[in-house]
Parts: structure tokens; C-alpha cells; sequence
């Protein structure tokens, strides 16, 4: 029974005694299964729930994978199998990082490991679903951040392909589908091509092609349109559901001026759902951004500013600003090296704490605002009765890079494994060298 705990997961020492003493207390069943939707009560600790609100000394049950109860009392606390005294430690809701090449690249400097760039312009059909791949080494070294959804998107192209919402567990692709094809991404055509690189920026030069790739998109989005259902062009199926809603229009774009053509480009066509990507300055057409009701992804906050000219701190102040405007937005890790990054997710929205939001409203920045941005606010982003049971205990902050130990994580009620190859070695080598 022992050997079953320490082989399975990696778990601190608090943890595994309070998991030995519940063995004792309430038999092996009491103990989750890998893999499988437990029954369990966690007492005891500070719940964040993910909308706003925070529970000092609460409690929070779930069985069958979904969210039962949460507060400060339960009804009955026999009902769970499971029970975990958490106290002096957090809750929160799984983090979920959007706009990302997780699961599609392994390693960047080779290429047959890079599955997020298809060739051509056109590839709406190009679906980051069936190319995600659950057995990445990378995934376990995010998840044990406390990110436990994602949301793979292809890159490349005027429109890249169809992206999905994942969990970051399951055996295949179709076990770790949350939402499937949740939306287009779409490259806007941008006036000026910037040259050079971040470190040595180059002067800007004119888009030459432009107007000719705006017509590009306007002629495949209006035949899309005109086009019957069951239309045997994947192409044009799967860009039909923009127009009916079932799909976001994702459109990564960075400039104020560009921000709002590109919206009035798209709503004139039809577009239902429409969400900004990157969004430098967005800052700069918020009140049009709330008027229309376009939500914002933003670019990574540890970045320099889009221009030589800005507030060094401009790019941790956007969801300061943005939230001021009423517009509805959320935190991405897309840039360079992002997959193995990624991790770093939580500590963009700490930076954001430091610049202007509470803590609770930066927890919201990577839980129900992605959620509702995703359309998947139904089943996850805050810890309330109903949704699934995706959540982690933390022995601080987990806003804070210092603080930030996750000890036990829960996807749809199983409890899942944080233990990767980097703890593994971290382990090896404290042993070889007789550390504590």
C-alpha cells in the first residue's frame, strides 16, 4: 500500500502521512485510484474560487469527477471516501493557458518535432486536436505548476488551422479533449512588417501584400458562408460555424488601429464570435473593444513593450487597463520558447498583482475569464457546485513563484501524478550527494 503511493505519485511528506493516516482512519479504499473519479473531502484550507470570492477554513467535496459542495460546512462529510485535512494550505481552480504550442513541439531546434505549422496560407481545416500529443515530457513539467488545461493552436499561414481545449492528462488525444475545434486562428494582414529582432529591432517596412491577402480572406470567409452544410470542402466546413457562433474567430493582431479594422472587417462579414490575440494596444481601443464585445487574449506580460517608445512597464499594466475598460480578458504565454515556459503562466498573473489587480481578479486572468473567453465556463475556471472537479493544493501562493508547491492536483476528479523527469533527476542527484 505504501510502495503504491510513492510509485504512483510524488508527494510531499506532509502529504503522504496525511494520506497514510486516512488509510488507517478509513481503510485502503479511502486511498484515490490513478486515473479514476474519486470521492473526496478537502477541509481545512483557504479556497479561491476563482470568480472573485475567497473561503477562509472552507471545504469542498466532489464525487464522480464534478464539484458537490463548497463553503464552510458540508451536509454530510460520511458520504466521501476520501477525506483531506488541508489546513494552513490553498485551493484554487487548474490554471488554463491558451493560445499555446504545448503538445504540438517537443523540441524546437528539431523539426520533425514541431506539429503546429502547416504549410500553405489557407489551412482552416489544419485541426491542433488529432496532432496533440499526450505523452510530451513537457506536460508533466506544467502541470505541476498547477496548469492542468490548454489550449494547443496552430501558427503560420493567413489562417492557421482549428485549435481545441485539452486537459493535461489523459492517454490520447481523445481522452484529453475537453472541447474539440473551439476555434479558427486567423493572422491579420498587418500594414508594417517589423524587422530584425527583439534585442536589435529593425526599421518597419510596408506589407506590399496586404490588400491582396485581405481579398484572400474575404473571398474564403464569404464562400464559407454561401456554402450548404455537409459541404464536402474541409476547408470551407470548417470555417462555416464562425457564422452560426459555434466557433471563436481568434485573429492575432497587435496594433490600435489594426485591432479595429480587423473587427469591423469580420463583424461586416458575419462573424459571430470574435477574440483579439496578442493585443499590444488594445489599451488604446478598449472602449471599442466593450462596445463590441471582443475579449482579449493577451500576449505574454514579461515581454518589452511593442514600441521603442513605451513605458518599460506598459505590458504588465494591460490587465490593470483593460479591466478599468470593462473589457473581458485573459493571460497567454505565447512567444518564444513558450511550451517549456509555460509553466511560468501563474507568475504572469502575480506580476499583474504588483501592477495594479487584486489577487483574486489575477487568479481570474488565467481561470474564469479564459474560461469564459473559451466557452467553457460550464465546466471549469471556479471551484462551484456542478463543474468539474479540476483543482490543486498549494502550500502558498500559487501566484507567487516562491511560494507556489503544489502538493496534490485533481483533473475531473482523478487525482493525477506531479511528479516529471526534472523532479526525478532533482531527487537522484539530492540522494547522490546526501542532501536534504
Amino acid at each position: 500500500m505504501k510502495r503504491k503511493i510513492a510509485v504512483t505519485y510524488k508527494i510531499s511528506l506532509p502529504v503522504l502521512a496525511l494520506c497514510l493516516v486516512q488509510v488507517f482512519a478509513f481503510g485502503q479504499n479511502s486511498l484515490p485510484e490513478p486515473g479514476k473519479p474519486v470521492s473526496v473531502l478537502i477541509s481545512g484550507a483557504t479556497i479561491h474560487v476563482g470568480n472573485g470570492t475567497v473561503i477562509e477554513n472552507g471545504k469542498i467535496g466532489f464525487k464522480a469527477g464534478k464539484i458537490t459542495e463548497v463553503g464552510t460546512s458540508v451536509t454530510d462529510a460520511s458520504v466521501y471516501d476520501f477525506q483531506i485535512n488541508a489546513s494552513g494550505k490553498h485551493i484554487y481552480p487548474g490554471f488554463i493557458l491558451p493560445n499555446t504550442i504545448l503538445g504540438l513541439t517537443e523540441v524546437d531546434a528539431v523539426r520533425a518535432t514541431r506539429d503546429f505549422n502547416e504549410t500553405g496560407e489557407m489551412n482552416p481545416s489544419a485541426r491542433s486536436l488529432v496532432g496533440y500529443n499526450t505523452d510530451s515530457k513537457i506536460i508533466p513539467t506544467i502541470r505541476s505548476n498547477g496548469v492542468l488545461y490548454c489550449q494547443p493552436s496552430p501558427r503560420g499561414g493567413l489562417i492557421s488551422g482549428t485549435s481545441s481545449v485539452m486537459m493535461l492528462d489523459g492517454w490520447n488525444w481523445e481522452d484529453a479533449a475537453l472541447k474539440r475545434d473551439d476555434g479558427i486562428w486567423l493572422n491579420w494582414p498587418a500594414e508594417l512588417f517589423r524587422t530584425g529582432w527583439w534585442g536589435e529591432p529593425g526599421e518597419d517596412e510596408p506589407n506590399k501584400k496586404r490588400k491582396e491577402d485581405l481579398e484572400k480572406i474575404k473571398h474564403i470567409l464569404q464562400r464559407a458562408k454561401a456554402a450548404e452544410e455537409g459541404t464536402d470542402d474541409l476547408n470551407l466546413a470548417a470555417l462555416k460555424p464562425l457564422f452560426t457562433g459555434k466557433k471563436n474567430l481568434y485573429i492575432n493582431v497587435s496594433r490600435a488601429k489594426e485591432i479595429r479594422e480587423s473587427v469591423l472587417f469580420f463583424k461586416e462579414l458575419g462573424v459571430k464570435n470574435i477574440v483579439i490575440s496578442g493585443g499590444e494596444e488594445s489599451h488604446l481601443v478598449a472602449d471599442f473593444l466593450k462596445v463590441e464585445n471582443v475579449p482579449v487574449l493577451l500576449e505574454r506580460l514579461h515581454s518589452l513593450p511593442f514600441k521603442s517608445d513605451d513605458a518599460y512597464d506598459l505590458p504588465y499594466e494591460l490587465p490593470k487597463k483593460l479591466k478599468d475598460a470593462g473589457v473581458l480578458y485573459a493571460l497567454s504565454y505565447s512567444g518564444n520558447m513558450e511550451a517549456m515556459g509555460s509553466r511560468n503562466l501563474p507568475f504572469l498573473a502575480g506580476t499583474s498583482v504588483c501592477f495594479g489587480l487584486t489577487k483574486e481578479e489575477a487568479l481570474m486572468s488565467i481561470t474564469l475569464n479564459t474560461a469564459k473567453i473559451l466557452g467553457i465556463d460550464d465546466r471549469c475556471g471556479s471551484l462551484e457546485p456542478g463543474k468539474d472537479a479540476s483543482l490543486f493544493i498549494s502550500t502558498g501562493d500559487a501566484l507567487d513563484v516562491i511560494s507556489n508547491q503544489v502538493e496534490m492536483a485533481f483533473i475531473q476528479g482523478r487525482l493525477i501524478r506531479l511528479s516529471n523527469h526534472q523532479t526525478e533527476l532533482y531527487e537522484r542527484y539530492k540522494a547522490k550527494y546526501g542532501l536534504k
